[in-house]
């Protein structure tokens, strides 16, 4: 492994968990994650030289503890600044703060406080916790890069302008702030499981954290239906992953994978919750949320044998409740799909020509237009909307499928 990989690395497996511990030492955000950006750029520095720690973790985390030291030294020489900088030297262990014990999920319902608009919280966590760039938090959002920049500035200067305390809230006020929890958790996954940027067109490490945040959240909220309906959904999608990416690099779509290399393991469980879930509202407990939905819309895909003998009937109707429940631009899209396979191309084209505009920096819209327009034998349109695709694409094995199914048109 080179030096770059190993800080690559690093940077997957301890941004997060640096963050957080510093944040718990020292209560504040800015000082968390400046101390810990320097603490990487020091090892871009040093590490080629001096070679790789045997413990690159515990290395960061000390480096960038003495940068946050160094930090409040320069700020301030008031005498609380001069206590905080030396809780570095106590060994005592940190109190409790609450029914959560993780650093790493303790940042996450920190950020989720209900002082920060739903947006800002989502933002500012995938930015401290999973170590996104600004630029693929704003891909996620579908909006500018400045603008997303401009929020996560906002949103750490209201934590510090209300005295919002490092802790997590009472277990009374967790499910408060749930909700945008389990947001957070999604979209880790989901940058994880098609990264938006990078030459890696997976990132396990956020994928895997996701699902190890969610199995957290399991423990801490175990009859809560949304929880394990994320759970499940994370767990069944996760499960495609081994035939996600062809030997060439190249995308593979569900109808075309092989199906035997998916994690039988991992699809178990993801129904063995989704069980547990119909049983639970069967017995008069609450109605499925969209986590649950949309797992059992991943169920049902992955219980078909192939593809040609999937369900699309019931995910249809799946997907119209799904739409109740979340009427976004995207979840309409994906319900468009769907509405292709029963009642035909030319009436998901007409629901996707309605998002048009709301989505058009989008590039699974301009994706769905062009293999609707290639079924309905409109050639020129389709390579039209493939090459819009291909351009606002950002992983690199989403554009060479894009880019063969281009390719494949009719001249």
């Amino acid at each position: 492994m080179t030096v770059e990989q190993a800080i690559t690395r690093a940077h997957h497996e301890e941004w997060a968990r640096v963050v957080a511990a510093l944040a718990r030492r020292f209560g504040d955000l800015d000082i968390a994650e400046d101390a810990t950006a320097e603490a990487f750029l020091t090892a871009a520095e040093r590490w080629p030289r001096e070679g790789v720690p045997a413990n690159p973790g515990g290395w960061l985390a000390t480096t960038a503890a003495r940068k946050a030291i160094d930090q409040l030294r320069r700020e301030s020489q008031r005498d609380a600044k001069h206590r905080a900088a030396r809780i570095v030297y106590d060994d005592t262990p940190a109190e409790p703060t609450g029914p959560v014990g993780d650093d790493r999920l303790r940042l996450v319902f920190t950020c989720c406080h209900p002082a920060l608009a739903t947006e800002a919280r989502v933002a500012l966590t995938l930015r401290l916790l999973g170590g996104l760039t600004v630029a693929e938090i704003a891909r996620a959002f579908l909006v500018q890069e400045t603008t997303m920049a401009r929020r996560i500035t906002r949103a750490k200067a209201k934590i510090k302008a209300a005295h919002i305390p490092y802790r997590v809230p009472s277990a009374d006020d967790i499910r408060e702030r749930l909700a945008g929890v389990l947001a957070v958790v999604y979209l880790v996954f989901n940058e994880g499981y098609l990264a938006s940027e990078g030459d890696d067109p997976v990132r396990v490490d956020l994928t895997d954290e996701a699902i190890r945040l969610a199995r957290l959240l399991r423990t801490l909220l175990p009859d809560d239906g949304e929880v394990a309906g994320l759970l499940a959904l994370m767990l069944l999608t996760d499960a495609r992953r081994p035939a996600r990416v062809s030997r060439t690099g190249e995308l593979v779509t569900l109808d075309e994978q092989d199906r035997g290399a998916w994690d039988r393991s991992l699809i178990a469980e993801g129904r063995a919750l989704l069980r547990e879930r119909i049983a639970a509202v069967a017995a008069g407990g609450d109605p499925a949320g969209r986590y649950q939905v949309q797992a059992a819309i991943n169920l049902v895909h992955t219980d078909a044998p192939s593809a040609r003998d999937t369900d699309w009937a019931t995910i249809a109707t799946l997907y119209d409740r799904l739409v109740l429940l979340d009427p976004s631009p995207i979840v309409r899209l994906n319900r468009a799909v769907a509405v292709a396979e029963v009642d035909g191309p030319g009436v998901a084209l007409a629901e996707v020509d309605r998002l048009a505009e709301i989505l058009d920096g989008y590039h699974a819209l301009h994706a769905a237009r062009a293999d609707l327009l290639r079924r309905l034998g409109r050639g020129g349109e389709s390579r039209v909307a493939y090459d819009r695709a291909i351009g606002l694409a950002g992983n690199p094995a989403e554009r060479a499928y894009l880019t063969r199914r281009r390719d494949q048109l009719a001249s």
